[in-house]
């Protein structure tokens, strides 16, 4: 992350440091989310705000399009976007216990266009 290191509003930084229990709708267990990053950061005012931030691809962070047909891949589509939901909700929960937000960025955000 050389914008962490290369910005001067960026007072700490840590790349999956956070870690955060969810219940996985799959196989309805607990499991640890290692959050992408965490920032804390200074703005133009002097306050300070901490973020988690996940970085995904922009197709992630949408439901799955039903198919025609039921496919294994859909199948796994589905569970993956039942998955990441548990854990972000759970990542903006324990945000919010704290006063931090939960971010998700995709390369729409980051500026990235394929």
């Amino acid at each position: 992350m050389k914008w962490c290191d290369n910005n001067d509003s960026v007072l700490e930084w840590g790349s999956e440091e956070i870690v955060i229990p969810y219940l996985s709708p799959v196989d309805k267990r607990i499991h640890r989310y290692f959050v992408d990053f965490y920032v804390k950061i200074r703005d133009k005012n002097g306050n300070t705000q901490k973020y988690l931030i996940e970085i995904k691809p922009r197709k992630f962070t949408q439901p799955p399009a039903t198919p025609a047909r039921v496919t294994p891949r859909y199948i796994e589509e589905v569970m993956t976007w039942g998955v990441n939901q548990s854990k972000w909700k759970n990542a903006t929960e324990f945000c919010d216990d704290r006063g931090w937000k939960f971010q998700i960025l995709t390369e729409i955000e980051l500026g990235i266009d394929k």
